[in-house]
């Protein structure tokens, strides 16, 4: 099989043969989709992502009996290696990257474009966590090679006067946004800072209160609104839409359990939290809203609507239903 390995510096694409392997020995490629010909795109400069992850995951895909190639994202060409990637119409396309950078490709790509497997190479990783349980972006791979099946994501779209944003797990937006960077300083161990930043929010609390419809029926105000995609929510049905869930601590003490519940588990739980379905949403505040769109924080303006997309994209993932012998 011959790998190709694409450096950006290089005038034309750097070709690398790979040690020869017979076909009988290689790992057996998933029986649910064909496979034959792959592109994973890769960005160096992702929060998990090291020096040789490129090497790597050419010596991964040389064990599998299809023609593969990795690109290296580079900022100053990223839009023209992307539109490459879908233009050449690979069965799949691999990206090994951050939240955002994954969640832009899978955008580009829609319903009808390639499957896509979006790798953890980021911080939060959360799509390639909910799509694959793990954090190691080389199991993640290998799962998706021998375990992988066409799964439609469903996701949601944030529009305001500014920006488009889309999600295929979670927004937060809303004084609950605050508590996320406190949240990853403590997943990654960093406690004084995750302390700072629980200080921070909880100053912070109770004042920028949104005022939110679901659906059309308007009227509530809450401190943030967590909208939340059928891929990771267990709450609701596919057909049913995102779940909506509005966070309404009284007072500081109630806000610091709401945050204790969210910064480890049970949030759901927690009286403060009433969550619905819904196909459609806005909200408006005095000031500008932050938010945390699948991990990635941003400041939203004043006034912003979202919708229910049912079929966003394509992935390449296990299917979480074939152990237990449901449909897919």
């Amino acid at each position: 099989m011959i790998q190709t390995l694409i450096d950006p510096t290089a005038g034309a694409a750097a070709v690398f043969r790979a040690e020869s392997t017979p076909v009988s020995d290689l790992p057996v490629l998933t029986a649910h989709v064909a496979l034959k010909r792959l592109i994973m795109l890769v960005n160096p400069m992702s929060g998990s992502v090291d020096a040789q992850a490129i090497a790597e995951a050419t010596t991964i895909l040389s064990d599998y009996d299809c023609d593969s190639s990795v690109v290296e994202l580079t900022p100053d060409d990223f839009d023209t290696q992307v539109d490459a990637a879908l233009s050449a119409a690979p069965d799949a396309l691999i990206v090994l990257a951050g939240d955002g950078t994954a969640g832009t490709i899978a955008s580009r790509a829609g319903p009808d474009g390639p499957l896509i497997a979006p790798l953890p190479g980021g911080t939060m990783n959360m799509l390639p966590r909910a799509l694959y349980e793990t954090a190691d972006w080389k199991v993640a791979l290998r799962m998706a090679l021998e375990q992988g099946s066409v799964r439609t994501i469903a996701g949601g779209e944030i529009r305001d006067t500014d920006s488009e944003h889309t999600f295929y797990c979670a927004a937060i937006l809303g004084s609950a946004a605050l508590w996320a960077p406190a949240r990853e300083a403590l997943r990654t161990g960093q406690l004084k800072l995750a302390w700072l930043y629980a200080r921070r929010a909880l100053r912070r609390a109770f004042s920028r209160r949104l005022h939110y419809s679901l659906d059309g029926v308007a009227g509530r105000q809450t401190e943030a609104l967590v909208l939340i995609s059928p891929t990771i929510s267990r709450a609701i049905g596919e057909a049913a839409g995102l779940e909506a869930a509005a966070m309404n601590p009284a007072d500081a003490g109630q806000a610091i359990r709401l945050a204790a519940h969210a910064l480890f588990s049970g949030w759901r739980q927690d009286p403060s939290v009433r969550t619905t379905a819904t196909l459609s949403a806005s909200v408006r505040a005095r000031s500008r809203i932050p938010a945390v769109i699948d991990g990635e924080p941003t400041l939203l303006r004043h006034e912003a609507t979202i919708r229910y997309i049912p079929r966003a994209f394509r992935a390449l993932a296990p299917n979480p239903d074939a152990a237990t012998g449901a449909p897919a």
